[in-house]
């Protein structure tokens, strides 16, 4: 490669960076950013089939809009989707729909097919473009440009779908479509493992090759999901010592290596081991993606929270989880709200309307905002992944939390863990649940855990962080958790089973039921029981 390309490169990103920071420092910018985008979706939506059913007229005011329109969940967007992917034109969208992200979610194993139009690939490529510039807006330098990217996404090899119809259409993975749409000066200064490696459906055989292409490459950004960064950084370092003592860390591989770009589940896991593997002198940029759209982005400190992604195309509403019933969510519309009322500390239901005609499309995540003057945000779990069998309402942040305080307390580290009801058998007097925690931690340790042990500090440290579980504990609403401390390669087995393994695959953490449960239980060998 050419000096000049690389310079001219840094030269753009350094000039964008400028333009980031005063942008992102200008006050009433996501307001101001969002009604803009809501009039730009709403023309749009006015053309489709799907917006003359629903009353969407070009100058729709956002009242009526909340008042014609229904929140809507996946399943009532197929109808729609089913008809693009035969063919139809103008349905959810204007003219056809090429592409489809294939997505199981966390929540069931039905597989979701959502459209992915020539507007949501805009929609990716400005979001993720603009993400690296908070990066560097943050840092204070583009030097992260210097090098190549390496993102650990999913394969770009594309099913079509057989229509029968002369418009081809193709479904895979959204970091796949992603990858193969990228802008050519990406491809061609940026982009790692390159095409040819990215279309591997092999993980293991992928994870071998990329290591292999890239352990003598300049990386100076690697970026994917936390536990799939650790099964990579493992195969760079066995590849990485060139004939001599194998390294440590990721930074003696590739000494320009600045930044690591963690998303799709909470770092805290996985945050002491990836920060250790990757060596000194790594920043860590967390991003909030989904296949519906690209949410939100670090721009400061993490304790912070992330910054919504205001700007890019989509427009957001909120319904507060206090009023979310997903059985009546067709009459709670009204109940939703923009941006600019929403409040610090409540938890909502995350609800996006897309440049790819979902509209009002309830995605199944539950957000809390940190700050409203510059909105920035955490995600907390699941709609559907709440563990509230016994009326506890105890979601995926605070048991994430409650494990994370425990296991640093002794120095274990997680793996993963996943969290069910135990419902009781009938021989207690009146009947109780509790809840059972499978958990898979990482060998060896300077004190050995026993699940009597973890399962009383769980149950200590949930009730300081959720006033419904204390309440329900001291009420004897709820008896003390059980702890299932599982083999290792449990959940690895599971994942597999389940069609997760490798990509963008995540494991649930919670249900308020034993399907998951019940599986585990039909693969475990336990190392001690509580």
């Amino acid at each position: 490669m050419s000096a000049l390309p690389r310079s001219l490169l840094h030269f753009g990103a350094s000039l964008a960076t400028a333009r980031t920071h005063r942008r992102l420092r200008r006050a009433g910018g996501a307001l101001s950013a969002q009604e803009k985008t809501y009039k730009q979706l709403i023309r749009t939506l006015s053309t489709t089939s799907f917006g003359r059913e629903n009353g969407i007229e070009p100058k729709l005011s956002y009242d009526q809009f909340r008042t014609r329109v229904p929140l809507r969940v996946y399943e009532e967007f197929i109808p729609y989707i089913d008809k693009m992917k035969a063919g139809d034109t103008n349905v959810l969208w204007p003219g056809p729909c090429s592409f489809y992200a294939v997505s199981s979610g966390t929540t069931s194993g039905r597989t979701k097919y959502l459209p992915v139009t020539e507007a949501m690939l805009k929609h990716f490529r400005q979001a993720g473009l603009d993400s690296l510039f908070y990066y560097t807006s943050r840092v204070g330098h583009a030097g992260v440009f210097h090098g190549r990217h390496l993102f650990l996404g999913g394969s770009t090899t594309l099913a079509p779908i057989d229509t029968g119809k002369a418009h081809p259409t193709f479904a895979g993975d959204l970091s796949g479509i992603t990858a193969l749409n990228l802008p050519s000066w990406a491809e061609a200064h940026l982009y790692e493992p390159g095409l040819e490696i990215a279309q591997m459906g092999d993980w293991p055989a992928k994870i071998q090759a990329i290591a292999e292409r890239t352990v003598r490459r300049d990386i100076t950004l690697v970026g994917g999901i936390p536990s799939w960064l650790l099964i990579l950084a493992d195969a760079v370092l066995r590849k990485g010592g060139h004939g001599k003592a194998r390294p440590t860390y990721l930074k003696a591989v590739w000494p320009n290596l600045e930044c690591v770009v963690h998303g799709g589940v909470p770092l805290g896991p996985f945050a002491e081991e990836l920060r250790a593997i990757v060596g000194p002198k790594v920043n860590f940029h967390e991003v909030y993606p989904a296949s519906e759209g690209f949410i939100a982005t670090q721009d400061a400190d993490s304790t912070f929270g992330l910054r919504l992604m205001a700007d890019t195309g989509l427009f957001f509403e909120f319904l507060p989880m206090k009023e979310f019933v997903e059985a009546k969510l067709g009459s709670l519309g009204p109940r939703a709200v923009p941006l600019a009322d929403v409040k610090e500390g409540v938890d909502y239901a995350l609800v996006l309307t897309t440049p790819a005609g979902l509209c009002r499309y309830v995605i199944g995540d539950v957000v809390r905002f940190v700050s409203t003057d510059i909105p920035r945000l955490l995600y907390v779990g699941r709609t559907r992944l709440q563990l509230s069998a016994f009326g506890e309402h105890v979601i995926e942040k605070e048991l994430t939390d409650a494990l994370l305080t425990v296991c640093h307390h002794h120095g274990w580290s997680i793996v993963n863990f996943h969290v069910a009801p135990l419902f009781a058998d009938g021989t207690s007097t009146p009947p109780r649940g509790r809840h059972e925690w499978w958990i898979e931690l990482k060998t060896p340790s300077a004190v050995t855990p026993t699940g009597p042990m973890i399962a009383a500090e769980l149950d200590i440290e949930l009730q300081q962080l959720n006033d419904d579980y204390d309440a329900k504990r001291k009420g004897r609403g709820l008896e003390a958790p059980v702890v299932r401390l599982v083999m290792p390669g449990l959940f690895e087995q599971w994942m597999r089973t389940a069609g997760k393994w490798g990509g963008q695959g995540k494991m649930p953490r919670c249900r308020s039921d034993r399907h998951i449960a019940e599986e585990l239980a039909k693969l475990a060998r336990f190392s001690h029981d509580a």
